[in-house]
């Protein structure tokens, strides 16, 4: 019998759990043409749920883009990435891919080719006898010329935004803000994972793309909507769990996605069918789950410098919020001083490692936190 919770990847159709006020949300600010900054903690499920909620959009109505900047590097790549996706939401067949592209991007040299699946793909090179012709421009104006030649409402995805901040200038940024805010008809949502820096984009004044839209943090899923999906799940593959057992679980994931139904995964297959879930199993699928990560914590933990590891045990050990930079902190794990602490901060941040939250640091990935507790 199939394991029936999935994480990792796009959750879609029954494995996907609740979101209905947020789907709703993201719907009527879609409908209203608005630009509304999307962020969370990585891997707490924005993609599925934009995913979803496009989807959901009547196709005679609307057209969408879906574009994940995390590969893109710069301004070239970043034009390349976005002429290949509007291209490749408006047609699908060569000729039409072929078409759409020559009729939108003039200095751009399309070609077209089969992928395993025998779907047309779509490449771009420059036409170097063109360069007074401005890519940029050409490909952020796309979207309000698409939305008047196909008589459709369009909707554009940027996901992974934040990357944009790693480019060589802020050109590309300076250039979005002046472009979008003349496209009434097109709807633009700005997805990252990395909380700080894209409240950062938003909120910064000194940032091109300040206040250039509504923000919208997607939180964490409630125990009670934890409760009806976890248990119809076990429910449907004959074994049985109980809603004390659910809320143990979701104290230890904090009700978070990926890491409620990573967690459910080892423990389904430790429950024998007919079966009924113990509190004790939980502490087995975690052990469980803790032995199968164990190589790749190893690896990133003897990756990091001493106070760095000093850090983090301190983090996961406190409560959260807990001042990484109070004198208490800094005597108890013995880190030296504020500076050593900011290093070691700094390069946490980087790597995705630590998070900012509520004034505090907090370790995002969960079992990551429990394997560190583990070891002390």
């Amino acid at each position: 019998m199939r394991n029936p919770f999935h994480y990792g990847g796009v959750v879609s159709g029954e494995s996907f759990c609740n979101r209905t006020r947020e789907a709703a949300d993201l719907r009527r600010s879609i409908e209203n043409a608005e630009k509304l900054f999307v962020y969370s903690e990585r891997r707490l499920g924005k993609t599925s749920l934009i995913r979803k909620v496009l989807a959901d959009l009547p196709e005679d109505e609307y057209l969408t883009v879906y574009i994940d900047l995390w590969p893109t590097d710069g301004e070239t790549s970043f034009v390349l990435t976005c002429a290949k996706a509007f291209s490749e939401a408006m047609a699908s067949n060569t000729d039409k891919l072929l078409h759409t592209a020559k009729t939108f991007f003039s200095r751009l040299v399309p070609s077209v080719s089969a992928n395993d699946d025998g779907k047309p793909v779509i490449t771009f090179g420059f036409d170097q006898k063109r360069p007074d012709v401005p890519l940029l421009e050409e490909v952020l104006t796309m979207p309000a010329k698409a939305a008047q030649k196909e008589g459709k409402r369009i909707v554009v995805v940027f996901d992974e935004f934040q990357q944009i901040l790693e480019y060589e200038s802020d050109t590309v940024e300076r250039l979005l803000r002046s472009t979008i805010q003349h496209q009434s008809d097109v709807a633009y949502i700005f997805c990252g994972s990395r909380k700080h820096l894209i409240r950062q984009m938003f909120m910064d004044s000194q940032r091109p793309m300040y206040r250039s839209g509504a923000h919208y943090p997607l939180g964490l899923i409630a125990e009670d909507h934890w409760q009806l999906f976890i248990t119809e799940k076990f429910k449907e593959t004959g074994k049985q769990i109980r809603p004390e057992t659910i809320s143990e679980l979701c104290t230890l994931t904090e009700g978070h996605p990926f890491y409620t139904q990573h967690l459910c995964h080892p423990l389904w297959e430790l429950t024998e069918t007919g079966g009924e879930v113990s509190s004790d199993m939980i502490q087995q699928a975690t052990g469980l789950l803790l032995e199968r990560e164990s190589y790749a914590f190893m690896n990133l933990w003897d990756s990091l410098t001493r106070n760095a590891k000093r850090l983090l045990k301190g983090v996961a050990a406190e409560p959260a919020g807990t001042q990484v930079f109070s004198a208490e902190f800094i005597r108890k794990y013995q880190l030296g001083s504020s500076s050593n602490v900011q290093r070691a901060v700094d390069l946490l941040l980087k790597k995705d490692i630590l998070d900012k939250e509520d004034g505090g640091m907090v370790i995002p990935d969960r079992f990551f936190r429990l394997w560190i507790n583990s070891k002390q």
